[in-house]
């Protein structure tokens, strides 16, 4: 990849410095006002607009993959020797990894890592050689076989890995990942080792009844060899069982795993849901997903930073390589094969940090590619709509409707005039979706806070927004809307914040962005509570079949401890007639 030379824009002003006019290739210094000065490329000035309005690779985003940064971060580890390999130096790369096993003998992706920069060198014997390390380490061998593939072509293409890839016998390096479940229907993503057909068979547990079958779909390099299998005709709130079928035989060495159907539609019930972002790659971390499965939720939804991605050119090696480091770890792997998965994305996943994507639907030109690199690693019910694609849709648990918002996709300069971080598309389906909605509780999904306290100074969260914000809350007046919950991540923390500003009722925002990173953000004031000493998720627990339904939400910490709760009535979410006042949260 080539760093671009770049023109530097204030963004905090609304005036140009004289020696940075749009579509110049000149320099400005970053305002001095605000932190969030950000850098773009020639084009991203359209229409003599003053203002960028995307993030694109350079050399501010590139310092995120800094030695420094990697010392402190395990998620840079690999992606630094990674993008020395893809830019042609595949032998400081294998220094690099050196210098780490030296310290860390056992750190299975500075093993492989280094197998990849030694094919790169064409050293496919010491290359072997570390495959059998990384091996011993507890890598699993999906991580080879699933590449990037074009980097280890020669070494998997050897005789000598033939033979250990026989030894091994992986149809299935990821997955299955269970998704966009129904009271009739669920998916199942899956990758698979070579081009292949693959199916699902369904049956009811303990029950002797026919098996649902999916239709067979063919795996291929164009999908990364990957494949969304679904299975039909089933009944509400049931246990199945299931099985992959790879190339019209059971898949060697898997489990049969299972899963639960939604109840119907408005049928009310007690239900949770997990929830968080923050999901940087730390192998000390990883056990969360065990932690998180062990409290049996009805489904998992991811909110934003699940990887860290943060370079927006046309996807390649390197974004796989980010996203394989996740979907081979056992502990995802078992949480997702049984757990339905819902996930948004945010800035790490769809650019760089607090970037925005502009109000185009194909520009800049990574923008689709990066679209559909997400699609091709998640499993989600939609992705916005024909005309507008991107990552928002709505689904339902029983008598609770889900929101979810693409804060990225569509967002706008936060400093020009007028902002939106929907796009008037997805805003549009949303209130309608509102509109139009009769569950017990309406839980809006924002990858960002809903709060304007929450990152002091920043105009990347709804902060950035506010007349947007003001509308959607606005609605909820004016529509007599009653029962909404906000859930949001990315600050680097679990807490929860009450907003009474512009809304009918209070606004409980129950927010957790945590879930595997080693860095935190400290607390600020004004919430409900704050939670950062170690990774943790958020729980919610839906109790609809009650006389006055209940939402309670717990924060739980990678070692399964709760460590604070806040339980908010139905009755609270109701419109307040015209000169009442609110009232203090009883408290939990």
């Amino acid at each position: 990849m080539v760093t671009r030379r770049l023109a530097f824009l204030i963004l905090a002003s609304s005036v140009t410095s004289p020696g940075c006019q749009p579509g110049d290739l000149g320099e400005a210094p970053p305002s001095s006002s605000s932190d969030y000065a950000q850098s773009a490329p020639r084009d991203a000035f359209v229409e003599g607009s003053p203002y960028a309005y995307y993030g694109s690779e350079n050399e501010w985003s590139r310092r995120l993959f800094s030695e420094r940064t990697a010392d402190r971060q395990y998620k840079r580890r690999g992606q630094r020797q990674m993008l020395l390999i893809l830019d042609g130096q595949p032998e400081k790369a294998a220094a690099l990894c050196r210098a780490r096993l030296d310290s860390d003998p056992g750190d299975a992706e500075s093993l492989f890592v280094l197998a990849v920069a030694q094919t790169r060198m064409g050293r496919l014997d010491a290359a072997l050689e570390t495959v059998d390390r990384a091996l011993e380490a507890g890598l699993p061998m999906g991580r080879f076989l699933a590449g990037p593939r074009e980097l280890l072509a020669p070494l998997t293409a050897t005789p000598a890995f033939r033979a250990l890839g026989k030894r091994y016998s992986v149809e299935v390096i990821h997955g299955p990942m269970l998704g966009a479940v129904t009271a009739h229907r669920a998916r199942f993503w899956v990758r698979a080792a070579r081009p292949v057909a693959v199916s699902v068979r369904a049956v009811e547990s303990g029950q002797p009844g026919p098996a649902h079958l999916s239709a067979a779909e063919s795996t291929s390099p164009e999908t990364d060899y990957t494949a969304v299998l679904e299975v039909g005709g089933l009944q509400p709130d049931t246990s199945y069982d299931y099985e992959l079928v790879i190339g019209g035989e059971t898949a060697p060495g898997s489990a049969r795993a299972s899963f639960r159907t939604f109840p119907e539609d408005g049928h009310p019930g007690r239900f949770r849901i997990a929830f968080g972002g923050g999901a940087g790659f730390t192998p000390a971390h990883e056990r969360i997903w065990d932690t998180i499965a062990a409290q049996r939720p009805e489904a998992l939804l991811l909110l934003g930073d699940n990887v860290y991605i943060d370079l927006p050119e046309p996807p390649g090696a390197f974004h796989r390589y980010t996203y394989y480091r996740r979907q081979s770890r056992p502990e995802f792997r078992r949480l997702v094969r049984s757990t339905p998965v819902f996930t948004i994305w945010d800035d790490h996943d769809a650019a760089i940090d607090d970037s925005w994507l502009g109000p185009y639907v194909e520009r800049p030109a990574w923008k689709q590619p990066t679209l559909e690199l997400f699609r091709q690693n998640w499993n989600n019910p939609g992705y916005g709509d024909e005309e507008w694609p991107a990552c928002w849709y709505r689904f339902s648990l029983g008598d609770v409707d889900f929101f979810m918002l693409d804060g990225r996709f569509y967002r706008t300069n936060p400093f020009a005039d007028s902002p939106t971080m929907l796009g008037p598309a997805q805003k549009a389906r949303l209130l309608e979706g509102l509109r139009s909605s009769s569950a017990t509780f309406k839980v809006l999904v924002s990858p960002v806070p809903w709060s304007f306290e929450s990152k002091p100074g920043s105009r990347d969260t709804w902060n950035g927004f506010q007349e947007e914000r003001r509308e959607i809350f606005s609605f909820l007046a004016t529509e007599g809307i009653e029962g909404v919950l906000l859930l949001s991540a990315d600050r680097h923390r679990s807490e929860a914040w009450r907003i009474e500003a512009e809304a009918p009722y209070p606004l409980y925002e129950l927010s957790s962005s945590r879930l595997t990173n080693v860095h935190f953000h400290s607390p600020v004031p004004g919430t409900l509570f704050s939670y950062n000493e170690t990774c943790s998720f958020g729980l919610v627990t839906f109790d609809t079949d009650r006389d006055d339904p209940e939402a309670r939400f717990e924060v739980v910490d990678i070692d399964g401890r709760v460590v604070h709760t806040l339980a908010v009535k139905r009755r609270e979410l109701s419109v307040r007639p015209e000169g009442a006042s609110g009232t203090e949260h009883p408290g939990s």
